[in-house]
């Protein structure tokens, strides 16, 4: 027996010791030298430092530590990186979803419940290599400054009281021939200017038309349209028209100026299509009543409202933007094709209006739509005390540019195609789809 009982110990520590030998990595001690902080610099950082808006740097352990626990809760209830995209309907393919992984958030999570261990010093990452404050993001991507640069006249924002709006208009250094944005990026200034500015827009007034040169939202920065598609800005005299959103923060804020800087295509390069942007759809209705005359969502109650809009010209959309203010909680975009199909092309369904954010499809994932679909968007209001962002649930709240009012619409990534074009689109796609399902059949 005592023979018998060895031999079993001996296959009991046997199995044990393979168990160990192939534990997955998120059964082992982890420390934020090795395992967490790869994980904030390639996720976090860029807006957790010193000097931007978020409320803390994530850049070293101390602060991390100390702020364990709501990194814990942010991460494991999806709250950041910001990401308000339904995940169970829709397109789900996004050239620019920060979203950590399942095993990203298991390790931040276990590295807490373990006490948040700082670990080996000798296993820190470097540091990341972020932009300085106040530089141009894309001016490393593109690799070259901007080609123009447009500037607001200054305002003052006071340190406490209502929502603000800025309106100049500028007058613009006219071009002496077309030329075609690549890209744009909207620079509030730094550090004091990116906290204050919640949204804005800027355009080019002409004496016979009306450009939207840039759009910006908490979240949203800058844009570069795909190769081969460009935004065509006319030759001659204009005007830079402003629209800025400020929100005080407690700390006045004296002469803040926002950039605009252009990339162009080369002289003499032409894209092939030319793209209207983003696109304001509204999902209010005015006729013949007050722009969202239709908003009236009562005391701890709920609203829902739809807009419709149908395509006129085969159409590829690029990305959506959903603007509503504190009682706006979802808001989707479903197309329906002429055929009667429906898809839904994109929900947002724990919208927050402190991120104003543009979710951009990635390449094969953009919807390309025929003539004749009609875009179906549909927002829903939560003025419960269930609304986290609620400032007062007691109140009537209707239509107004107050983050305390409502609105209701989306910034729609738009470019109207001709048909042959959208054809050929369609058929490269197709093309490709076929490519990667014989490669994935072994073919």
């Amino acid at each position: 027996m005592r023979g018998a009982r060895s031999l079993h110990s001996l296959v009991a520590i046997c199995a044990i010791s393979m168990a160990l030998a192939t534990a997955p990595a998120g059964a082992q001690e982890v420390t934020f030298t090795r395992d967490v902080a790869p994980i904030l610099y390639e996720n976090c950082v860029e807006c957790h430092r010193t000097g931007s808006f978020a409320p803390m740097s994530l850049l070293n352990y101390e602060t991390a530590r100390r702020y364990a626990s709501r990194i814990k809760f942010r991460v494991q209830t999806r709250q950041m990186p910001p990401w308000h995209v339904d995940r169970t309907v829709g397109i789900q393919d996004y050239a620019n979803d920060p979203s950590l992984t399942d095993s990203e958030i298991a390790t931040i999570v276990q590295w807490v419940d373990d006490g948040a261990l700082m670990g080996d010093a000798s296993d820190m990452p470097p540091p990341p290599d972020l932009p300085q404050g106040g530089a141009w993001v894309l001016e490393e991507r593109v690799g070259r400054p901007p080609d123009m640069i447009v500037r607001s006249s200054p305002y003052d924002v006071i340190a406490n009281g209502q929502d603000q709006w800025w309106g100049p208009s500028i007058e613009f250094d006219a071009l002496d021939e077309p030329r075609w944005i690549q890209s744009y990026e909207f620079k509030p200034a730094y550090p004091m200017g990116m906290r204050v500015i919640h949204h804005g827009h800027a355009s080019l007034r002409f004496a016979d038309q009306t450009v939207a040169i840039a759009h910006y939202g908490v979240g949203k920065r800058y844009e570069t349209f795909p190769e081969g598609v460009g935004m065509l800005v006319p030759a001659g005299e204009a005007q830079v028209v402003w629209n800025l959103h400020y929100f005080p923060v407690g700390e006045r804020v004296e002469n803040d100026v926002v950039e605009v800087g252009l990339w162009f295509y080369p002289e003499g390069e032409d894209p092939e299509i030319q793209t209207r942007g983003e696109v304001l759809m509204r999902v209010d209705r005015t006729n013949g009543m007050p722009r969202g005359g239709d908003i009236l969502i009562p005391p701890f109650g709920k609203q829902v409202l739809q807009g419709v809009h149908v395509l006129r010209q085969p159409t590829l959309i690029s990305s959506f933007r959903p603007h509503m203010h504190m009682r706006g909680k979802e808001m989707s975009m479903e197309a329906i094709y002429p055929d009667g199909r429906r898809e839904m092309l994109g929900k947002v369904s724990d919208y927050r209006h402190i991120w104003q954010l543009s979710y951009q499809y990635a390449e094969d994932a953009r919807p390309l739509l025929p003539a004749g679909t009609t875009l179906l968007f549909t927002s829903v209001f939560d003025n419960s005390a269930e609304n986290p962002l609620n400032p007062d649930p007691t109140q009537w709240v209707v239509f107004g540019r107050r983050g305390v009012d409502e609105m209701s619409h989306m910034w729609v990534g738009m470019t109207n195609l001709e048909q042959e074009v959208y054809e050929r689109m369609v058929a490269e796609r197709q093309e490709r789809e076929h490519r990667i399902a014989a490669r994935d059949d072994g073919g």
